[in-house]
């Protein structure tokens, strides 16, 4: 099987994170400067290729009602870019709260505050792909891309 990434999308950083070939456990992998579309979509794709990806999971920041504002906006225009310059399949996962969970994850293992910054998005990430995976039905069989 293929990996999947994982893409926590930020103003100034993009957290990502990556899944093992069996798409069981997502770890963090890497911030990216959001410095911009162009920058941060060729370093994307850099990675897919790198990495072997065939799925690519992209956190939606949707308000807490459930209802689209401007974060996921954000987020659906960079990932229409995305989807009009790569052919592997790039989906959303709700995302709300992932963000304070990272934090509070690093804050229990004890990250100092100066450290987090750095760590957050990628964590963030993580979470975010962590819980796509395990919404997934499960067949170490399967060869196909999970949808």
């Amino acid at each position: 099987m293929s990996r999947v990434l994982g893409i926590d999308y930020g103003d100034r950083r993009i957290g990502i994170a990556l899944s093992d070939p069996m798409r069981i456990i997502a770890s963090p992998l890497c911030v990216i400067d959001n410095t911009g579309l162009r920058h941060a979509l060729a370093e994307i794709l850099a990675l897919c290729e790198k990495h072997d990806v065939s799925q690519i999971v992209m956190g939606l920041p949707l308000n807490m009602n459930g209802t689209s504002g401007e974060a996921a906006q954000k987020v659906n225009r960079f990932m229409e870019e995305l989807r009009r310059r790569t052919k592997i399949p790039v989906l959303t996962w709700d995302e709300r709260l992932s963000t304070v969970s990272a934090q509070h994850a690093l804050i229990e293992a004890g990250t100092r505050r100066e450290n987090r910054k750095g760590l957050v998005d990628k964590v963030a990430a993580q979470i975010i792909l962590q819980h796509w995976l395990d919404a997934q039905p499960s067949d170490p069989f399967d060869e196909e891309p999970r949808a």
